[in-house]
């Protein structure tokens, strides 16, 4: 059974920073890519960065470039996410998903975790 849980999330001061992970089991993810999104209250899921499992190539949507840090440890099995300067527009519940299709587009993940909340306070 494939999982995804995600850990990490809280309430933070705008300016600080938070460093999300998620852990993968179940089966080898070594040809897929790995992917966060996240989905603030009454907007749509959306892209926020993912990362080639094995070719270590990170994409992220322009209002995070600089700021946040997609990363992988194979060894564990985990993909993280640094966030920093974080800004009150960065509040939404935060998702990783496992997909083998388009990077950007969620339809194109398999796997997705349940979530974890993010809240940066001004």
């Amino acid at each position: 059974q494939v999982q995804l849980v995600e850990s990490g999330g809280g309430l933070v001061q705008a300016g600080g920073s938070l460093r999300l992970s998620c852990a993968a089991s179940g089966r080898t993810f070594s040809n897929y890519v790995m992917g966060w999104f996240r989905q603030a209250p009454g907007k749509e899921r959306e892209f926020v960065s993912a990362i080639t499992w094995s070719g270590g190539s990170t994409h992220y949507t322009d209002s995070v470039k600089g700021r946040f840090t997609i990363s992988r440890d194979n060894a564990k099995n985990t993909v993280y996410l640094q966030m920093n300067s974080l800004k009150p527009e960065d509040t939404a519940v935060y998702y990783c998903a496992a997909g083998r299709g388009g990077v950007r587009t969620k339809g194109s993940y398999d796997y997705w975790g349940q979530g974890t909340q993010v809240t940066v306070s001004s």
